[in-house]
């Protein structure tokens, strides 16, 4: 090998390892719970963390069905413990993984692990907040067979992972103000999604307060409270679900 490739060989090295440094660094600057999510909720010890799963379990009453929730990108799995930890007193087991190097699009099978831990639970929704949302419906898509339904916080999913013909439901939470996954993306996108699909949009809700994290690059400025926006969000859910159940 004469010098002269042998350079530029070195030089292309050293981009490739300044590069990924520079992702490494830039996937460790996460979102983490605020200030208010921690006086609302006590992680420490209401959140059970087995592996790389923070589990929020009913106490009081029988299980009733699993939810498992991939976050957003950079987002740590504990701001989304408000409105988890309202579900789980309400009897669903609510699971959200930790993924590798804070994007689920990398750990898009992290479902299996909640699952198994949990073997006598017969029905699991998935669901997934912003880049969560098609790592949800990626894994959602290959196991239908495991998947009662899918729940989407301020996301949408495209062509890469089409759910028309999915025989499961959807259930769509979006936020007025989203100045990520905004109303015309999801508008954009509904032809991705499956024949069952249910909408609500936030009045005043924004992208970031689908968790409690702080604010975030890109987002709007939401004109209603965190808390509310996570209160309609439960309600939400539970609506669906228990029409869901019913049937």
């Amino acid at each position: 090998m004469n010098k002269k490739l042998r350079f530029v060989l070195v030089i292309v090295v050293v981009v490739l390892i300044v590069y990924a440094g520079g992702f490494l660094i830039w996937s460790q600057q996460t979102f983490k719970p605020t200030a208010q999510l921690n006086q609302l909720i006590n992680i420490k010890q209401e959140v059970q963390h087995k592996g790389d799963l923070y589990i929020y379990k009913p106490k009081s009453q029988e299980m009733k069905d699993g939810i498992i929730f991939y976050p957003g990108a950079k987002v740590e799995p504990e701001a989304y413990s408000y409105w988890a930890k309202k579900l789980s007193d309400e009897g669903y087991l609510v699971i959200i993984p930790e993924m590798p190097l804070n994007l689920a699009l990398l750990g898009k099978n992290k479902a299996e692990d909640a699952m198994k831990l949990y073997p006598s639970i017969k029905k699991w929704y998935l669901g997934g907040h912003s880049l969560g949302g098609p790592a949800s419906a990626g894994y959602s898509l290959e196991h239908q067979n495991k998947v009662k339904g899918l729940i989407f916080l301020g996301s949408y999913t495209t062509e890469s992972s089409d759910l028309s013909k999915a025989k499961f439901p959807l259930l769509s939470i979006t936020g007025e103000r989203d100045g990520l996954s905004t109303p015309t993306k999801i508008k954009a996108n509904k032809k991705f999604n499956p024949a069952e699909s249910t909408y609500h949009e936030i009045k005043g809700g924004n992208h970031a307060q689908f968790g409690m994290y702080g604010t975030q690059t890109g987002d709007k400025t939401a004109k209603i409270s965190n808390r509310e926006q996570q209160d309609e969000i439960v309600k939400t859910i539970l609506s669906w679900l228990n029409k869901k159940n019913q049937r």
